[in-house]
């Protein structure tokens, strides 16, 4: 059957999304450190998630092709108008320390005031909402089985993990995550409009806009090199 074909995608899609939670769930890890130290159990960690994640791509590019809807041509548009702001949020979050990010815990004990600055005056989540945004984008013009369980399931991972990162660090840091918490939100400008943080464009920076832009334009040129559907004739 057809959808047999789809297995391997579907398996590999759910261990990547449940090996995510699992791997960075509190008990794993600790117990991790425990045996193998905090550099160790990153780096298990790092290699797991990174394997997961190149079986998904492997069984995605494996995956026979099964139009389940033709999406209109105007649809195009979606992807080109939200992966401008997937890819400032994601330039920002790998150039910005965060207390969500890895060695979060760190970036909250050792900072000599609160690190709650530039994107994350924004959302204290902006990786997580850069790859929602792509998978969001993606869905709209992705009518093959293969491209909607693909974004399904990077578009789960964002969503729960936003709240699975949230949910470890108040239980990691305590009582030093409730000004974090109160100075920022996990919806995009929510603590801004609520008077709970003033935007930070300087702390953002025109190097991160500009930067977010160059990696929307080269990806526009690369697209079809990545996944053999050009958006550019050049």
């Amino acid at each position: 059957m057809m959808t047999e074909s789809y297995n391997e995608l579907i398996a590999a899609t759910l261990v990547f999304v449940g090996g995510h939670l699992l791997l960075c769930s509190r008990p794993l890890r600790q117990g991790l450190v425990a045996r193998f130290g905090a550099q160790g159990a990153r780096a298990i960690t790092a290699t797991a998630l990174f394997a997961s994640f190149v079986w998904m791509i492997v069984a995605y590019g494996r995956a026979p092709e099964w139009l389940l809807w033709d999406p209109p041509q105007a649809f195009a548009w979606v992807p080109l108008a939200t992966m401008p702001f997937a890819s400032i949020l994601l330039v920002s979050a790998f150039t910005t320390p965060s207390p969500t990010g890895v060695a979060g815990a760190a970036v909250v004990n050792d900072a000599p005031r609160l690190p709650i600055c530039g994107i994350l005056t924004v959302t204290r989540h902006p990786m997580l909402w850069g790859t929602a945004l792509w998978a969001v984008g993606h869905l709209f013009v992705g009518g093959q089985l293969a491209t909607i369980i693909l974004c399904l399931g990077i578009l789960l991972l964002s969503l729960v993990g936003m709240w699975h990162i949230d949910q470890r660090r108040e239980a990691e840091l305590g009582s030093a995550w409730g000004p974090v918490k109160m100075t920022s939100s996990v919806v995009p400008f929510k603590a801004a409009m609520a008077g709970r943080c003033q935007l930070d464009w300087r702390g953002i920076g025109w190097g991160r806009l500009l930067g977010g832009l160059a990696l929307y334009a080269a990806l526009l040129f690369l697209h079809g090199s990545i996944t053999g559907h050009p958006l550019l004739q050049i």
